[in-house]
């Protein structure tokens, strides 16, 4: 392998576990300052959490909804120029036409908008006597799967829900993804139970590595994220875990690693498509 390959099979990931407040113009402040602050200790991919402009809450997705290219988005795509680095947005309320969606924006080092994920799994779940959110609500689901290139592996895109579907983590991996990442907002019912439960098992399916973003945990927020933001490899083990304070946590992702995970357990090349088959429609 040469020297430019060798270089290129690693490369530093953060997650920015932010504290998310009801004043949108600090939210997107401190992502910034985050973000550069993850950009000077060596991170190449950059990965925001679930709703990190807006408290997350049906109540407050239309307050806080924005057409995109809009205020975040700019914001976004400025950091992502100015430190040089892959950024994925978290997500955002979107307003396109009246329509809100939970929307993650990718940015390029050059500040350019890669892909708009917009959530395709809507959070409606009702757990008798701990939690009942309906995400349909106030929210339209996204129609499309999205991956985005970078010199150093190819990214597929969930947000929080989307993980639950290990379909999706299938098809990227089909695609040819070698990390997925869910910026997501579990809760304090779902989050310890499954969380990083969840993780574990679309990476070691897929023998890919899987990153999810959640926001700091906030005790007076309406709705209270478990944080703990995660990353884990194809092995299946946790590499990095936050707590629930704002923090940035940083992963040093190894395709060389990657690749012989799926040497070893060869499963890509003894699955049965003779006798079933996932695919995107």
């Amino acid at each position: 392998m040469s020297a430019v390959a060798n270089a290129m099979s690693k490369f530093r990931l953060a997650l920015v576990q932010l504290h998310v407040t009801k004043v949108k113009a600090d939210n997107l402040r401190r992502a910034r300052e985050l973000v550069k602050e993850a950009a000077g200790q060596g991170a190449k991919v950059i990965v925001l959490p679930e709703c990190f402009n807006s408290p997350y809450g049906a109540n407050f997705f239309p307050e806080y909804a924005e057409a995109i290219p809009g205020e975040s988005t700019q914001m976004l795509s400025e950091a992502a120029k100015e430190s040089g680095v892959y950024l994925v947005g978290g997500s955002i309320p979107e307003d396109d036409g009246g329509k809100l969606y939970n929307t993650c924006s990718v940015f390029s080092p050059d500040g350019v908008l890669l892909l708009k994920h917009r959530k395709i799994h809507l959070f409606d779940i009702d757990v008798p006597g701990k939690i009942r959110f309906q995400e349909s609500q106030t929210l339209s689901p996204g129609n499309s799967l999205s991956v985005f290139d970078t010199p150093y592996c190819k990214v597929g895109v969930g947000i929080c829900y989307d993980m639950r579907f290990a379909e999706l983590a299938q098809i990227y991996t089909k695609k040819g993804c070698q990390l997925l990442v869910y910026p997501g907002a579990f809760n304090m019912t779902t989050g310890p139970a499954h969380w990083e439960l969840l993780q574990r098992a679309r990476a070691v399916d897929n023998q890919v590595y899987v990153a999810a973003a959640s926001p700091a945990r906030d005790e007076s927020a309406s709705y209270v994220a478990w944080g703990h933001s995660t990353v884990v490899n194809p092995w299946g083990e946790v590499i990095t875990k936050a707590g629930a304070e704002e923090t940035v946590v940083y992963a040093d992702i190894d395709l060389e690693y990657l690749a012989e995970v799926r040497q070893q357990i060869p499963i890509s090349s003894q699955r049965r498509g003779d006798l079933y088959s996932v695919n995107a429609l």
